[in-house]
């Protein structure tokens, strides 16, 4: 089935692309231009038309890319043509037309381009997240990942498992034959190498996903505290409601902002209180929640009721800042146990100090991102097949000094499998669907 799609993005522009790849892309081109195929990678300009007719769609570029030399590893082809709608719709409306031609389907391009084997899954991955990237520092990232770095350290340690799987498999056919004694030592020395390897990768703060997903920040606290206010004013825009009714937010409400290049993603919450309304009880459950998982919690009251127990005492710990709002309004001195807690007097609608809290956002996003170590993971994915990979090794080293050498090549091969999954290089069909409906179509 060869397929099609715009690549560049939806709206108008002076130029679209659209890109077909597969064995009638050759006849795709034929039949639109009514003339040969120009001449391979040379940007060729053609009158394009609509097929069996002599309907002028648009005059653009033709750059053909015969397989396996193409992105795909298939016959493609891109044409480069005005980016009007009209335009788009009447050049896609011709080849739908064309047999065996359909639609393709989000990040199908890229996936043919892996299974093909023009690519390994994390370069597809970071191709995904090179487009996705809205800061500088998840562009360096994508780019990192795309050099095959860490592409090259994972089967590297794949690689010195398969050679000690070897020598066990060797044992397990030859169970008379005494192995050399460098052998026996090389196993335990190399397994013990990779086991310390991947702890080291493993032992990371996260700092990957977090460049990739972005930093999450939590807007706790009790109602009417001017938690919306906050994160309307840190989006420089009207993200949440603000009213004076108490329990105005139900619902998690987030939006993403760019802070010193750092990818943020700041959750406004339902406020902390006792309720009976069903709706507004689930609200609040969703509030601890985001709590739990953020990367930093604010934790906002009133000056007016300075008072902090309960699930929000709780919630003060070295990743929370405790933001005392509407500080015009403060008639008493703070206690204290106020005082022992990281905090910063605010007043949102004054303005007040907002910069002193934006400053301590800072310092605390910045601690989060800094790492000694090469970032290697950037999904949760690689950390589970890491862990199982690391699981398996252990029960591997247990299995192969008590000589129980056929349990031990198993678990071995498992560690082995885990490695490989992480760059494609087994069977990863289940896997493929959830990574490639991240992209965009076209990609």
């Amino acid at each position: 089935m060869t397929i099609y799609a715009l690549s560049t993005g939806p709206g108008i522009s002076g130029i679209a692309i659209i890109r077909v790849s597969g064995n009638e892309t050759k006849k795709v081109i034929e039949l639109l231009t009514n003339t040969e195929i120009p001449e391979p990678r040379v940007a060729t300009l053609r009158k394009i038309s609509k097929i069996n007719t002599s309907e002028l769609i648009d005059e653009g570029i033709v750059l053909w890319f015969p397989g396996p030399d193409s992105y795909t590893g298939e016959d493609m082809v891109e044409f480069h043509i005005h980016g009007s709608k009209a335009v788009i719709d009447a050049l896609h409306s011709s080849i739908s037309k064309i047999d065996n031609c359909r639609l393709a389907e989000p990040g199908e391009f890229t996936k043919l381009a892996f299974q093909n084997g023009k690519i390994n899954l994390l370069k597809a991955e970071s191709i995904a997240d090179l487009i996705s990237a809205e800061t500088e520092i998840q562009r360096q990232q994508a780019i990192k990942i795309m050099n095959g770095k860490s592409a090259n350290k994972f089967n590297e340690l794949r690689e010195k498992l398969l050679k000690i799987l070897s020598h066990v498999e060797a044992k397990i056919d030859f169970p008379d034959d005494d192995l050399p004694e460098d052998i026996l030592k090389n196993i335990k020395s190399i397994s013990g190498e990779v086991i310390l390897n991947i702890k080291k990768i493993l032992n990371d703060q996260k700092v990957g996903e977090r460049i990739r997903e972005g930093f999450k920040i939590a807007i706790i606290g009790p109602t009417n505290a001017g938690k919306s206010s906050l994160i309307n004013h840190l989006s420089n825009r009207d993200v949440a409601i603000v009213s004076e009714i108490a329990g105005t937010t139900r619902d998690v409400i987030e939006t993403h902002l760019n802070i010193d290049g750092y990818p943020v993603i700041v959750s406004d919450t339902a406020g902390i209180r006792e309720s009976k309304n069903e709706i507004e009880k689930k609200g609040i459950k969703l509030a601890l929640k985001k709590a739990e998982d953020a990367d930093l919690k604010l934790i906002i009251i009133d000056a007016k009721s300075l008072d902090i127990k309960g699930i929000l005492k709780e919630l003060m710990d070295e990743n929370a800042i405790l933001v005392i709002n509407k500080s015009d309004l403060l008639n008493e001195d703070l206690s204290l146990e106020i005082k022992n807690f990281e905090h910063v007097l605010i007043s949102v609608k004054n303005n007040f100090n907002i910069e002193n809290l934006i400053f301590k956002i800072k310092n605390k996003i910045k601690n989060k991102f800094i790492t000694s170590e090469d970032i290697l993971i950037t999904r949760e994915r690689h950390r589970q097949h890491l862990e199982q990979s690391l699981i398996y090794l252990k029960n591997f080293e247990e299995k192969n000094e008590t000589e129980d050498f056929d349990k031990a090549a198993e678990d071995l091969r498992l560690s082995t499998r885990h490695l490989g999954m992480i760059v494609g290089k087994v069977d990863v069909e289940e896997i493929l669907g959830s990574i490639f409906n991240d992209f965009c179509i076209g990609k």
